[in-house]
C-alpha cells in the first residue's frame, strides 16, 4: 500500500510518500480501506518529537480516518466487507478495569493512532472492530474523518467532564481550530450561549456561521476578558474551553464564580504562570480531559451523521501532498479541518 512515512523527527521534509506492507487483520480486528484522513495538531507534535517519545519506525502519522471495510479478522461478527465506517482513534485494551467500566480513555494500556501506533495517512489500517462507527450510505468520508477525534474530545470535555446544561454561557478561546469549532456546535446543540474569542474577521465569521452568539476579536481587544465580562452582564462565563494554555490568565478572569475551565491541550505552550487567587477566590475548577469513551464516540458521531452537528472543513489534499497539508496546518491559516484524499 501507499503511505506517508517518516524515519526521524523534523520538519515537513521528513515525510515520505512510499510503499509500506499492507497490514492484515488479527483476531477481533477489521481491515479498513481508507478513503479520507484528517489532520490534527497532534500530527505536527509527533513529527517534531518531544523528550521521551518512542515510535516504531518508520512511523505513519494520522489519528482520524474513514473508509470501507476490506477484510474481517477471526472472530469478528456484526460487520461485513464493504460497509462504510469512521474510526475512533482512542484505543483502549478492552480488558483492564477502566475499559470494563466503560472508561476506556483512561485505559491502563491506552494507545492513540498516529502517536503510539501507526496511523491513518495510509491506504489501509487494521484495528479492533469495537473502534468502528457505521456510516450511513452516501455520508461524506472527509466529513466523517474530520469529525472523529475533535468531536469525541469536545464532547467528553463539555458534556461528561463539565456537565454542560442549557442556558449556560460557554467561552471558547479560538475560532477556527478543530476542537473549538466542535465545541461551538456542541454547546449550541445543548442550548448554551456561546462566546468566541478569535483573531480577525474571517475566523470569527466562521465561528458565527457555526452558531456563536458573541464574537470578540482579540486583535482589537487585547484584554478580551473585560469584553467577555461585559457580554455576560458582569457575571462571567460558566464554562471556558481553553486549549491554548498561555491564555489561562485572561480566561480565569473571564469565568464566573463557580466557573469551569476545560483544557484538552496546550497549543500555546505547556508551561505558563497563573494567578491562583482567581482559582480559590472564584471557586474555579480546572478540568483536564483527553479523548473520550466508546460510548461518547457513538453518541457524538450519531449527531454528526444525522446532520445535527456541522463539521467545518478547510481543504482536502491528495495523500501524496501530506507535506503541503501539514504546512498549512502549521501556518494556522486553516478555516476548519484539513483532510487527505486517499484514492
Amino acid at each position: 500500500m501507499k503511505a506517508i512515512l517518516f524515519h526521524q523527527h523534523g520538519g515537513p521534509e521528513v515525510l515520505e510518500y512510499a510503499d509500506f506492507p499492507t497490514p492484515e487483520p488479527g483476531p477481533g480486528e477489521v481491515l479498513v480501506c481508507l478513503r479520507a484522513a484528517a489532520l490534527n495538531r497532534l500530527d505536527l507534535w509527533v513529527r517534531q518529537g518531544w523528550p521521551g517519545i518512542r515510535l516504531e519506525y518508520p512511523h505513519i502519522p494520522g489519528a482520524d480516518g474513514a473508509g470501507e471495510i476490506a477484510a474481517l479478522g477471526e472472530g469478528v461478527s456484526g460487520w461485513r466487507v464493504g460497509e462504510r465506517v469512521a474510526i475512533n482513534s482512542n484505543l483502549g485494551c478492552g480488558e483492564c478495569d477502566f475499559c470494563l467500566a466503560g472508561r476506556d480513555n483512561l485505559c491502563r494500556r491506552w494507545n492513540l493512532l498516529g502517536e503510539t501506533m501507526r496511523g491513518t495517512y495510509a491506504e489501509y489500517i487494521s484495528l479492533p472492530a469495537r473502534q468502528l462507527f457505521r456510516l450511513p450510505d452516501g455520508f461524506d468520508f472527509h466529513t466523517a474523518a474530520a469529525a472523529g477525534l475533535v468531536y469525541l474530545t469536545a464532547w467528553h470535555s463539555l458534556v461528561v467532564r463539565a456537565g454542560l446544561e442549557a442556558g449556560q454561557s460557554v467561552l471558547v478561546i479560538g475560532a477556527s481550530g478543530g476542537v473549538n469549532t466542535a465545541s461551538i456546535q456542541i454547546a449550541k446543540h445543548f442550548g448554551a450561549q456561546v462566546i468566541v474569542v478569535g483573531a480577525g474577521r474571517e475566523k470569527l465569521a466562521l465561528a458565527e456561521s457555526l452558531g456563536a452568539d458573541i464574537l470578540v476579536d482579540r486583535e482589537k481587544e487585547a484584554d478580551w476578558s473585560k469584553a467577555v465580562y461585559t457580554a455576560t452582564n458582569k457575571r462571567g462565563a460558566a464554562i471556558a474551553v481553553d486549549n491554548v494554555g498561555t491564555t489561562f490568565p485572561l480566561t480565569l478572569r473571564a469565568l464566573s464564580k463557580g466557573g469551569k475551565l476545560l483544557t484538552v491541550g496546550n497549543t500555546g505552550g505547556p508551561k505558563f504562570e497563573i494567578d491562583n487567587r482567581y482559582i480559590f477566590g472564584k471557586h474555579i475548577s480546572i478540568l483536564g480531559s483527553t479523548m473520550g469513551t466508546l460510548a461518547d464516540f457513538a453518541a457524538v458521531m450519531e449527531l454528526v451523521t444525522n446532520g445535527k452537528l456541522k463539521v467545518a472543513l478547510d481543504r482536502a489534499y491528495p495523500l501524496r501532498e501530506a507535506r503541503a497539508a501539514q504546512q498549512r496546518l502549521e501556518s494556522g491559516a486553516q478555516m476548519g479541518k484539513i483532510t487527505l484524499d486517499i484514492e
